[in-house]
């Protein structure tokens, strides 16, 4: 990963927390899912199927299953999936 990929890799992750704060306040603490789809569509130009796929993905695979596949994913050149999200 070169310096540009690490320092996109972390101001996403810096704004996905802020928006997970958010998507829990109100809820007792606890992640609201449709609340983190709704914000992912309305405030960071994901579709709304985009959003539910990207919050499952992370729900179901977790982040060490993800890092490797994201690691790969640069590796081989991948921007954008065959699905195209």
């Amino acid at each position: 990963m070169n310096m540009r990929e690490s320092h996109t890799l972390e101001s996403a992750i810096s704004e996905y927390r802020k928006l997970a704060t958010v998507a829990a306040a109100n809820n007792a603490g606890d992640l609201n899912d449709e609340r983190l789809i709704g914000e992912l569509a309305s405030s960071h130009d994901w579709t709304e199927q985009g959003a539910q796929q990207l919050v499952e993905l992370a729900q179901q695979y977790g982040c060490f299953f993800l890092r490797n596949a994201l690691a790969l994913a640069i590796a081989l050149d991948i921007e954008e999936g065959k699905l195209g999200l």
